[in-house]
């Protein structure tokens, strides 16, 4: 039978149709099918119908009258057992063993564990392969490869280098403080340094959104300009509030800077936050403009602790775990998203990249710009360090280079050490003569009470320094800005909170000034003077202390001080090494008396 044109055009568009679904197999035994209805002839039109060649489309008409052929497939196979190319192992033998031998030889890692990886790449590895005389592709290696365990994996950093034997208990120690602080509703803020940027049109990582064919052009190697300026981001994170505030400075990235960028939050919006907050705990890394061993650092803090009256409580993580640190993951990472693929041309766009940093959390940010010099190398005496360990600083006894805390008004300021070959004059201790007995006050009353007196002799001893330096302006409008006198009541011997006990001393026992100089070690003048100026900085403030009757029989001499103490209790024992007295008082001289001329008479 003729097959037609018009047939073989009904051919192509049922092939047309079936051939997406069926698979090599099934569309050869298709066509060999066709073939067959058609009979002579039909080989040749169903070829030139479907574009198969002839071989294929008989090869189809032979296993399409092979019933048993058909039956022996397994359901789902499309090829007899063991059909198709063999694999390259089996044809080259010994290729497995020769791939293995490669691999060690590139293998790094430790060999008794599973961390192992190899330098080659799947190319080179098939060159070094053709070199040893066995033919195999990029991805027969890959495959055997797989086979072996190996994959193709990124670096993770997970390593935290040397790690410090208290490193977990100090992560517990952070913890507990945030804790305590966040239940008192003091603020707790996490601090650190984010990368440094150059301004202008460089490259940074990331894709935005932008119209088709509008790509930022930025240059093409980012070498630092070492006559531009340097962006120094510093970020304070406010852990419970959850807001960022980021200081964006050009000067250079110093503890001054840093301990700025706290002042001006505290400023700006700590204040405003938390009104009655007595402390500020600040969670910060052990390195950068926040170095542990930095002394500008701790400097800057305490006269931050000065001037608002905090109790600035510091925590540091371990070295080498700052990645623990909250503003990281709560502010910096945000800010990176902010940023990019975004050039940023001047201070301006990067400090309104970081203002415009929100998230779906809730998280807001301020930034600021600083415009201060911070120069760098900056040094503290060594007398200004010792003043800091001395009186500013309190250090806790659980890693005290990493938890301490700078004080809002200082310590009383340590007893000056003797010159050589003067034996210092021993004094009673304070817990002794703050006894009820011998100042007729409660201890507690008298403590708080001497604390007051210190805030009043911190005012007077301003108000002096005003005037004298009135004084030595020439001005006159400032010479009468201190009543009374104005002289502080403090000595190199005598601080403030034991000015109360020597008026005590002399208001509940009647003792002389020669008495309490003998119990606190200095001389008579001083005390008397301490005692005077207490007694005018209570008038002052217009208090009067609860005070217990004094005694019916007081102590009215040094001897017989000690009687007294021991018939209330209180092992009290006077020092014998007393200041002595100055030379021009122990010897007197006579005064020579000449007779006065009588006047001439008239």
């Amino acid at each position: 039978m003729a097959i037609g044109e018009a047939d073989e055009t009904a051919l192509a568009a049922k092939f047309a149709v079936m051939r997406p679904f069926l698979d090599g197999r099934g569309w050869r035994i298709y066509l060999g099918a066709e073939a067959n209805v058609l009979g002579y002839g039909g080989i040749a039109a169903v070829a030139r119908a479907s574009g198969a060649s002839q071989a294929t489309v008989a090869a189809g008409a032979g296993e399409a009258g092979d019933r048993e052929a058909l039956a022996a497939l397994p359901p789902g196979s499309s090829r007899r057992a063991g059909a198709g190319r063999p694999k390259a192992e089996k044809e080259q033998p010994g290729l497995k063993d020769e791939l293995d031998g490669l691999l060690e030889e590139g293998r790094r890692g430790d060999p008794v564990s599973a961390v192992t990886w190899s330098t080659l790449s799947l190319r080179d590895t098939a060159r070094q392969m053709s070199l040893r005389g066995f033919s195999c592709s990029k991805d027969t290696i890959a495959r055997l490869m797989r086979e072996d365990g190996y994959s193709l994996q990124g670096m993770a950093k997970v390593l935290e280098g040397r790690q410090h034997e208290d490193r977990d208990i100090q992560f517990g120690n952070i913890n507990a403080e945030v804790a305590r602080a966040a239940e008192d509703g003091e603020p707790v803020i996490s601090v650190d340094g984010k990368k440094k940027e150059q301004p202008g049109p460089r490259g940074r990582a990331g894709r935005a959104w932008r119209p088709r064919g509008d790509r930022a052009r930025v240059l093409s190697h980012d070498f630092p300009d070492p006559d531009g300026i340097t962006i120094c981001p510093y970020g304070i994170c406010d852990i419970a509030a959850n807001r960022g505030f980021v200081s964006v400075g050009t000067s250079g990235d110093t503890a001054a800077f840093a301990a700025g960028a706290i002042r001006r939050w505290r400023q700006d919006e700590g204040s405003l936050r938390y009104p009655r907050a007595s402390r500020l705990l600040v969670a910060c890394g052990a390195g950068g403009a926040n170095d542990c061993r930095s002394r500008l650092w701790k400097d800057q803090l305490a006269r931050l602790a000065e001037e608002t009256g905090l109790r600035i409580e510091v925590t540091r993580f371990p070295p080498g775990t700052s990645k623990w640190n909250k503003i990281g993951h709560r502010l910096f990472c945000h800010v990176t998203r902010t940023w990019r693929a975004r050039p940023l041309m001047t201070v301006a766009d990067a400090v309104a990249g970081i203002a415009a940093t929100v998230t779906s959390g809730g998280l807001k940010c301020t930034a600021v710009t600083d415009a201060n010099d911070y120069p760098r190398g900056l040094k503290i005496p060594p007398a200004r360090v010792k003043e800091l360990e001395d009186r500013h600083l309190g250090r806790s006894s659980f890693h005290g280079e990493w938890n301490y805390a700078l004080l809002p008004a200082p310590r009383a300021a340590p007893e000056p050490e003797p010159e050589p070959g003067q034996q210092r004059p021993a004094r009673v201790p304070a817990q002794v003569l703050n006894h009820p007995a011998l100042t007729g006050m409660d201890p507690e009353d008298l403590i708080a009470l001497a604390s007051a007196l210190q805030t009043a002799h911190g005012a007077r001893r301003e108000q002096r320094n005003y005037a004298t330096r009135a004084r030595r302006h020439g001005s006159g409008e400032r010479r009468n800005a201190v009543p009374n006198g104005g002289r502080p009541i403090a000595s190199a011997r005598l601080t403030v909170t034991d000015c109360l006990p020597a008026l005590r001393l002399r208001g509940h026992l009647g003792l002389p000034s020669r008495a309490i100089a003998s119990l606190l070690g200095v001389e008579r003048g001083t005390a008397g003077h301490c005692a005077r100026g207490a007694a005018r900085y209570l008038a002052d403030a217009r208090v009067i202390p609860g005070v217990q009757p004094p005694p019916a029989s007081p102590p009215r001499t040094p001897a017989e001080l000690p009687r007294y103490a021991a018939a209330h209790g209180i092992p009290l024992t006077i020092p014998e090494n007393r200041y002595p007295m100055p030379e021009r008082f122990r010897t007197r001289k006579t005064p020579v008396t000449t007779p006065r001329p009588k006047p001439p008479t008239k």
